[in-house]
């Protein structure tokens, strides 16, 4: 089933244009945990959101700000949504992205026959394009309102290569991960149980190149379901640990989990020409990605107040 909103004589909702596919299919890729992955798009006049989520217990999203284009244009009313397949987003992008080159495309919604339009713009000798058909979402995101836990933030920042390759050797089939902060020491752990004990932890002042901030003023552990909290580290891209970026992990009121990290989607030794109306200067390149990890129900908190 196609989108409903507009027209194929209508002006676009959005037309905008990206130099760096790479980054953008870095970004999208970081969601993508499935090989059949859908997706919800939201529009709005400050940027693009993409949703994805799992069986009501993992959701994640991509949040590409309008400074992130060489050009934003948005004229609809409201905030139009829209389903796709991630996978054949992710394909198209890929077919204009060669080695040693670096195209500009454009993006446009809604296309012909209520499609999403995908075309190169810098090439005079060809031109590439991609229709890709969108639909009514199937379902609506669940909603979620993350508070803290007491008055101090329950929060960390790890080296992201640190906190995938710490998920990655808790793994047992069927297991959960349990995550317990401690304000004194201050340090967190993860601990996985299986056929044995397995626990990592992370001392907050033996190594500050590990656990690189830290937040917590009492005790709180919750356990999550391993295929939910390898999601959310099993796709970072290349480029965020070769930078040895930082992603923060907050537990909020309840025992939400949520993960963001930051990929950049500039292209390398290119000035982006975008400032805004008043001529500010722009804004760091960054697509952040958030996820969301609801707790195992039979766990309860420790002195989560």
């Amino acid at each position: 089933m196609t989108s409903s909103s507009g027209g194929a004589d209508d002006a676009p909702d959005l037309v905008c244009q990206l130099d760096s596919v790479q980054g953008m299919v870095d970004a999208l890729s970081s969601v993508r945990w499935k090989r059949h992955q859908d997706a919800v798009v939201e529009l709005s006049e400050h940027g693009i959101v993409l949703i994805v989520e799992e069986t009501g217990c993992l959701q994640a999203k991509v949040y590409l700000k309008r400074e992130l284009f060489l050009v934003y244009e948005y004229a609809a009313e409201g905030r139009p949504r829209f389903g796709l397949s991630l996978g054949l987003f992710v394909d198209c992008l890929n077919t204009f992205s060669a080695p040693g080159h670096a195209p500009v495309i454009e993006i446009r919604y809604p296309g012909p026959d209520m499609q999403l339009l995908l075309k190169s713009v810098d090439s005079p000798d060809a031109c590439i394009y991609a229709e890709i058909r969108t639909r009514i979402p199937d379902t609506i995101s669940w909603d979620y309102h993350f508070e803290p836990t007491g008055n101090v933030p329950v929060s960390f920042t790890v080296r992201s290569a640190v906190l995938k390759e710490a998920i990655d050797d808790l793994e047992w089939p069927g297991s959960s991960i349990q995550i317990l902060l401690q304000p004194d020491p201050p340090s967190v752990t993860f601990r996985a149980e299986g056929h044995g004990d397995l626990q990592i932890e992370f001392p907050y002042y033996a190594n500050a190149d590990l656990l690189i901030a830290f937040q917590c003023d009492h005790h709180v552990s919750y356990r999550y379901k391993y295929k939910f909290l390898r999601a959310t580290t099993s796709n970072i891209p290349s480029s965020v640990i070769k930078d040895n970026r930082g992603s923060k992990v907050t537990i909020g009121r309840g025992g939400m989990l949520k993960i963001q990290h930051l990929v950049s989607v500039a292209k390398q030794g290119v000035h982006h020409p975008y400032s805004d109306s008043a001529g500010l200067q722009q804004p760091s390149r960054i697509a952040y990605i958030e996820f969301f990890v609801k707790p195992e129900e039979d766990e309860g908190p420790i002195n989560d107040s």
